[in-house]
């Protein structure tokens, strides 16, 4: 039978107010089965701080932090974010209990100058405020310049076409989900310009005691999301990674099977180490935590002093 209106749960989702965030906000809201869900935006600490790196200020965490403590306070039900913006460890009481299906997880390189980060001009300053970013464009381009550029998408468009850097690079989901894909440039290939952990994928936070509302979030859960975010999260919390970390990590399930890569760089891309898993679904995250240990045992203290 099904039920009636008034029987159905009401949900509060918390989200940020950035074009994007709303938009997945609103892919999460319309994938439940609720008869009431309404989207509350946070302004986190992230939203707020524009004039530096994250990096300086706290980390990634920084994105999520306004809105876990609502989760936490019970003003909110669930919470949406990039999976990308989470730090390796969350609030204890909290949880993440599902993800959507992966959207692209690639890198885009946008530019009005080159039609490709190799063809950039000697000295060309390329706009990013990720640290992984930052280092494999050193890395593959030791000749330009890196800046600082924050803001939202649409922001970090406009500073670019009004002439603030000569480059950025952005997710490809992102672009995807706001409708703005067309900017690309060029797409970057994972071989060299691995993405962050999480990139591309939606995910769900809940209260861990919140047996309610972490069912409903299981029935839109995507398990081979699930699968890829747990090797590559197990990864980023062996490394103990924040947004100080210049980190990248993938994850791709074919059937039953896992394939895993992370790389570690310095922030001036002199130096990578990359570390490579196959095994079963089953064992994602002994996976991305092999991974991880490997790369803190072959990296050099001073490589981890300088992050």
């Amino acid at each position: 039978m099904t039920q009636s209106p008034r029987s159905q749960p009401e949900l509060r989702i918390g989200s940020r107010g950035s074009p994007l965030a709303l938009v997945q906000a609103r892919e999460v809201q319309n994938r439940l089965d609720a008869a009431r869900i309404d989207i509350k935006v946070i302004r986190t600490t992230g939203d707020v701080i524009q004039d530096r790196p994250l990096a300086e200020a706290g980390g990634k965490g920084l994105f999520a932090k306004e809105i876990e403590e609502a989760l936490l306070a019970g003003t909110i039900d669930l919470a949406v974010h990039s999976a990308k913006d989470l730090p390796a460890f969350l609030p204890d009481g909290l949880m993440l209990s599902g993800f959507l299906p992966r959207e692209d997880p690639r890198d885009a390189f946008i530019s009005r100058k080159a039609p490709s980060l190799r063809d950039l001009p000697r000295g060309a300053v390329v706009g990013t405020s990720s640290p992984r970013r930052q280092a494999l464009v050193k890395r593959l381009r030791p000749d330009v310049s890196v800046a600082t550029l924050r803001g939202n998408v649409e922001t970090r468009l406009r500073k670019l076409e009004g002439g603030d850097v000569d480059a950025t690079i952005l997710a490809v989901a992102g672009l995807k989900r706001l409708g703005l894909l067309s900017t690309a440039t060029a797409i970057l290939d994972p071989d060299e310009f691995l993405p962050a952990v999480g990139q591309g994928a939606i995910a769900v936070e809940t209260r861990a005691d919140d047996a309610g509302t972490r069912a409903l979030i299981g029935f839109i859960n995507d398990a081979n999301t699930e699968a890829a975010l747990t090797a590559e999260r197990a990864f980023l919390a062996a490394l103990d990674g924040s947004c100080r970390t210049p980190i990248g990590g993938h994850a791709i399930v074919h059937a039953e099977s896992i394939h895993f890569r992370g790389v570690i760089v310095k922030p001036d891309g002199s130096e990578a180490f990359e570390a490579v898993r196959d095994g079963r679904i089953a064992d994602a995250a002994k996976l991305g935590t092999e991974a991880g240990r490997e790369l803190r045992e072959r990296a050099s203290a001073d490589f981890f002093a300088r992050m």
